[in-house]
């Protein structure tokens, strides 16, 4: 599965931090004193957080003084009497509200992956300061006039490519803000983002509030048995600091499925586990989602019509590169069948081993990872507990995921004890490029807390902009178990995967190059952001880099080669479940943002149970990789409607390294022209024809199907 990366946030955060004339954001403001760190940029290497000086207390004020400043930044562009151009217009608009973009990337850390009560009160605070102030730029008529004209002239102006491509950026994000509706739809308008905005944050909040009361807690060791010791050490650590001693506590990732899943033989613990996950948010308590969903569902819903498309996803596809719903449709509808009839034959197959041990059940979604292990051993004599001792995380990440970028881009990586963290799991590294020039900060946050989101992501604390002089501060998030004190941290090949996306995510970030901060680094559409990071998970494969790092953590020995080719046997192994239940998400979500406004609000249940009929992806034994009451990425973080990203971007990546494998491979030659012709453009030039130059032709399927074994090879 390709991980979720919750890039959007931020970047919505400082979008929406774009002024008005401050009225209506300045109400209840608390005052900001001189002393707040955020007053100022941060004196340390690359602008980078100085978490010392932070406080919570400190977040409220900043964003409100932050608002209130680009407010008075925006209001004088819009109110310059000058003929607008270029200068006056769009780059006084990037270098608005910088102090703004300064909090912002910090907050957006700390409230998804080190959050509190205090931090979680501030954001539904400032949610909808933070969408009236996104309406004033976006609804400014006199604002919007002056990007408006030097949009109709900029075929005259002869700007450099970049420059143009702003210009068009800033008018497309004007019109499907909805610049052009009357006086009182607009009012209509923003009254629905205020809400949108509040419901939002407030989903955000009640989620991590579910996750957190939903975890399995067990008090008969025995009920926890095929868990290693590791694991249980690691389950009971977790009950201890839930002061829940002499207990084990299973915590819940964001997704349906729960790793524990695989390992535990006691079928009833498999089935309290896995009702714990699907029921997470549906207890009909203060944590249940299901109201604030469908009303924010409806909000779309109205919103799209307001600014004259049919439905929420067809505006928000329009800036896409899939830009209508039917073509999303009909690309998911291509892949169902085969994912879908692939799954049912692996399901025969565990249902035959079920029964072979005379079960006398029928096989259901919580026993499928436990006996599709099983299968797996039988098929590919492979065992996950083989495995693990190969792949200790920090040398995963030192001689694997550094590795690569070595190999492919020159880079070199240097630990930094003395940048302070905001937890004292997180490792700091300074990057290098391949002439020793210091380019940027990488923070790593690998392990679980119940304070932190669900998933793995990656984000920008400081963005790359030439104009601000500014150079990325880029952090990767994941959720992998911590082990118990003294024990390695010994991770599955699926973690090691998720390290590299991640980091795919940071070389697109850690490679921009642009003038502009809107259009820098990871700035682009949903369905092309995760194409860099899914390309990146290739190299994890790739012979030169595995033997690098994949080695037993006591004896060094590398992995022997015939464990190797099992792992390489069983890539395509369950990928009718793997690929079924990411459909049932990307179709589930387009599904929501398809409803027409004036729909009544919807039966949560009902609705996601005839979604999941109407798209034939209503497998009983394989659910949803997320039900719609816990699936973050569409409600909170920037993927609605656009969920499928996931999916259309593996289509590119795999036609990309298929270019890879059709010029040599993994040669320094080859990784620079990705790094010149992908990983460095940002959002500055039509994501389509970027694809397109890089490969030579427009993205091909087969690739895709083939390296899921949904077809045989090309000959």
């Amino acid at each position: 599965m390709k991980i979720h990366s919750f890039l959007p946030v931020a970047a919505l955060l400082v979008l929406s931090s774009c002024g008005n004339n401050g009225k209506q954001v300045a109400d209840n403001n608390e005052t900001m004193s001189a002393s707040n760190p955020f007053s100022s940029a941060s004196t340390l290497p690359f602008q980078a957080a100085d978490f010392t000086k932070i406080k919570d207390s400190d977040f409220k004020p900043a964003i409100e003084e932050g608002i209130r400043q680009q407010l008075a930044e925006i209001q004088k562009i819009a109110d310059d009497a000058a003929a607008p151009t270029f200068e006056n217009t769009f780059v006084a608009m990037e270098k608005s509200g910088q102090m703004l973009r300064r909090v912002n990337g910090v907050f957006g850390l700390l409230t998804s992956a080190n959050t509190d009560p205090e931090l979680q009160k501030v954001s539904e605070e400032v949610a909808p300061k933070l969408s009236a102030a996104n309406d004033a730029i976006f609804l400014n008529s006199k604002l919007f006039k002056k990007v408006e004209t030097i949009y109709n002239q900029r075929a005259d102006l002869k700007l450099d490519p970049e420059s143009n491509r702003l210009v068009e950026y800033y008018y497309q994000r004007f019109i499907l803000s909805g610049a052009k509706l009357s006086d009182a739809e607009k009012d209509s308008l923003k009254k629905l983002n205020g809400e949108e905005a509040s419901l939002a944050a407030k989903y955000t909040n009640q989620l991590l509030a579910a996750a957190k009361a939903g975890a399995l807690v067990v008090s008969d060791k025995a009920d926890l048995a095929g868990l290693s010791d590791g694991e249980l050490a690691a389950a009971a650590q977790d009950a201890k600091n839930n002061k829940m001693d002499g207990k084990w506590m299973l915590p819940l990732q964001n997704t349906t499925t729960q790793p524990a899943l695989q390992s535990l033989s006691v079928r009833t613990t498999r089935q309290k586990l896995f009702e714990a996950s699907w029921n997470r948010a549906e207890k009909s308590d203060s944590n249940d989602t299901r109201a604030t969903i469908s009303r924010i569902a409806m909000i779309r819903a109205q919103k799209a019509k307001l600014i004259g498309f049919p439905n929420y996803a067809a505006l928000t596809l329009m800036d896409q590169m899939a830009k209508t719903p039917e073509a999303v449709e009909q690309f998911l509808t291509r892949l169902v069948p085969a994912a879908t009839a692939k799954a049912k034959v692996e399901a025969a197959d565990i249902q035959k081993v079920i029964d072979q041990q005379k079960g006398g059940f029928q096989l259901q979604p919580w026993d499928w990872d436990f006996y599709a292990e099983q299968v797996r051993k039988a098929k590919y004599d492979i065992d996950e507990n083989q495995i693990k001792p190969y792949f200790e995380i920090n040398n995963v990440l030192q001689n694997g995921v550094f590795y690569a970028a070595n190999q492919l881009y020159g880079l070199t990586f240097k630990e930094r004890k003395d940048i302070p963290v905001y937890n004292k799991d997180v490792r700091v590294f300074e990057v290098f490029d391949k002439d020793g020039t210091s380019m940027a900060l990488a923070y790593f946050d690998y392990f679980k807390r119940e304070n932190k989101n669900g998933g793995a992501w990656m984000d920008n604390m400081v963005g790359q902009s030439k104009l601000l002089g500014t150079k990325p501060v880029i952090y990767n998030i994941c959720n992998f178990t911590k082990p118990a004190e003294g024990q390695p941290a010994l991770i599955s090949f699926g973690d090691v995967t998720t390290m590299f996306h991640e980091f795919g995510h940071g070389l697109h970030g850690i490679f921009a190059d642009q003038q502009y901060p809107s259009i820098s680094g990871t700035s682009t559409a949903r369905d092309f952001v995760e194409f860099p990071s899914q390309f990146n998970e290739h190299w994890a494969t790739d012979p030169l880099v595995f033997k690098n790092y994949a080695k037993h953590y006591k004896t060094g020995e590398l992995m022997p080669q015939a464990l190797v080719d099992k792992i390489k046997k069983a890539a395509t192994f369950n990928q009718g479940y793997a690929l079924t239940e990411i459909l049932a998400a990307a179709s589930l979500d387009m599904e929501w943002h398809t409803i027409p406004a004036g729909s009544p609000l919807q039966d949560v249940d009902k609705f996601e149970a005839e979604a999941l009929h109407k798209t034939h992806l209503d497998l009983p034994q394989v659910p949803t990789r997320y039900r719609s009451s816990y699936f973050l990425h569409i409600w909170s973080n920037g993927y609605a409607a656009g969920y499928y990203a996931y999916l259309w971007t593996e289509m590119l990546d795999d036609d990309a390294f298929a270019w890879f494998k059709e010029h040599g491979g993994l040669t320094r030659e080859n990784g620079q022209r990705f790094r010149d012709m992908i990983l460095s453009r940002g959002n500055t030039q039509d994501l389509a024809t970027m694809f397109r130059n890089f490969r030579g032709s427009d993205p091909n399927i087969q690739p895709m199907l083939e390296n899921r074994g949904l077809v045989d090879a090309k000959k």
